[in-house]
């Protein structure tokens, strides 16, 4: 018998004991209830990695657990982002499956790592996948056979460093996606390549998990009240600067968004996935979002193909048990989000909102909420994205294709050739909002003269040049 059981147990006699006779067996009953619940909310009673993992394949005992690593399960403490990476390094080490970049660094000197997870046949030849991937978008896409490539999935993790569940969630799904084994797991990675984000936000993840891990008591209260789930200001939800950087796929101002947007401009993921996580109350959510709220310019087939990727989510959720919704509260409208940034880039995006227990164990109205659930789903849905990306391979990358051959043959029929914009007055202005444009590989030229348009004056120097083509590959 387990030692929190057998506490409860005791407690069960000690307090049966006190009661005097009339107390009823169904009273007794309920406070054996009562004490084994209060047991299972131990320190001791924490779940280790077989809880996430799929356990009908093998695992090749080489490649080390997280536990192995950072010293503690994936649930058992939030995870620093120090220890995450250290993790993530290890695991690019010791597997042919995985290698890991540092695209640069934080504010506060944290680096920005990207895990590129594909078969090692696949990474021997990368560069020449991601020219043939990325040739898809140009007028010779037609030519290639989607049939032989493999798609790409983008997946990125807590954003909103105080919504930690899909960081968390990173450490058990790289370790699966090293050390599984099997035929289903090399197949899958034959025909897919997996670009991992371990932590869009490594400052805000670091200062949130600081102070969930302070305040966490020895035997978990799960009272809301408790200090635990009350951060202070101005938590861990933004970057050093208290940017929302949810908000900055468009601008692009802060060193974690440029590389995110290199890569994402270096590679056109078919698939890219946003994990986040809402209020403790709430269940499960991915997209597609709010039907009446998906912005125009969203092609039609990218909404049908989102409501495909879904029926992978459910089935999964529904494997384990979990409460979910989709189509509601949430909108594809704005391009300046991760889930809908790549719908006006021939991409898939795609939201997951986890109801959050804010640190290790909370109420909710739903019951008992814990850190360890909140990572399991996030987990499931990373699964089930890849096995989406697999199962829909060529559809994704005919989509891709059609998307810009579509919007090639729009722009050809438009009477517009280009656009000109300046500002004589503020030239600092012009120049930095063609900054932003050339990060999102669309071709910038400067004005070559004075010239006046529509009776606007615009004077070189001050003024750009954008030629009605979509963009440019390095």
């Amino acid at each position: 018998m387990k030692r929190p059981l057998l506490r409860a147990v005791f407690l069960f006699i000690l307090l049966t004991f006190k009661c005097k006779q009339r107390t009823t067996m169904k009273r007794s009953i309920l406070i054996l209830g009562l004490c084994i619940s209060l047991a299972g909310y131990t320190q001791e009673n924490q779940t280790d990695l077989s809880y996430y993992l799929p356990q009908n394949i093998s695992y090749d005992s080489s490649i080390p657990t997280p536990k192995e690593v950072i010293g503690h399960e994936v649930g058992e403490w939030h995870v620093t982002h120090d220890k995450l990476m250290f993790y993530m390094q290890t695991l690019a080490k010791e597997s042919d499956r995985i290698s890991i970049e540092n695209r640069g660094a934080t504010f506060e000197g944290r680096p920005i790592l990207l895990l590129t997870i594909t078969s090692p046949a696949n990474h021997s030849r990368l560069e020449e996948i991601k020219k043939d991937h990325m040739a898809l978008s140009e007028s010779g896409g037609a030519q290639l056979d989607t049939s032989q490539m493999p798609v790409v999935v983008y997946q990125g993790f807590s954003i909103h460093g105080n919504e930690p569940s899909g960081a968390n969630a990173g450490l058990a799904y790289a370790y699966y996606l090293a050390a599984a084994q099997g035929s289903e797991i090399e197949s899958m990675l034959d025909n897919m390549v997996i670009l991992m984000d371990p932590s869009f936000n490594p400052d805000g993840l670091q200062r949130f998990a600081y102070w969930a891990n302070m305040n966490k008591s020895i035997h978990l209260n799960p009272d809301k009240n408790e200090r635990e789930y009350h951060e202070v200001w101005p938590g861990g939800r933004t970057n050093h600067y208290w940017f929302d950087m949810n908000r900055d796929w468009l601008p692009v101002q802060l060193p974690e968004s440029r590389a995110r947007i290199k890569s994402f401009h270096a590679w056109l993921p078919n698939i890219l996935t946003d994990h986040h996580e809402m209020g403790t109350n709430s269940t499960f959510f991915f997209q597609p979002g709010e039907p009446t709220r998906v912005h125009p310019l969203t092609p039609k087939l990218n909404q049908e193909l989102t409501r495909e990727v879904a029926t992978y989510h459910a089935k999964a959720l529904d494997k384990i048990g979990s409460l979910y919704y989709s189509e509601e509260n949430y909108d594809d409208y704005y391009y300046g989000k991760g889930s809908t940034f790549p719908d006006v880039n021939g991409s898939i995006g795609i939201l997951f909102e986890q109801g959050s227990s804010r640190g290790h164990i909370q109420e909710s109205e739903n019951g008992i909420l814990t850190f360890p659930f909140t990572i399991r789903n996030q987990f499931t849905a990373a699964l089930s994205t890849i096995e989406a990306g697999y199962n829909m391979r060529t559809k994704l990358l005919d989509f891709q294709r059609q998307y810009f051959s579509d919007m090639r043959s729009e722009a050809a029929r438009s009477k517009t050739k280009a656009i000109v914009f300046g500002d004589s007055k503020d030239a600092s202005k012009a120049w930095h909002l063609a900054e932003i444009m050339e990060r999102h590989k669309i071709r910038v030229h400067e004005l070559a003269g004075n010239t006046t348009i529509q009776g606007k004056q615009f004077k070189k120097g001050n003024s750009y040049v954008v030629p009605w083509i979509r963009r440019t590959i390095d």
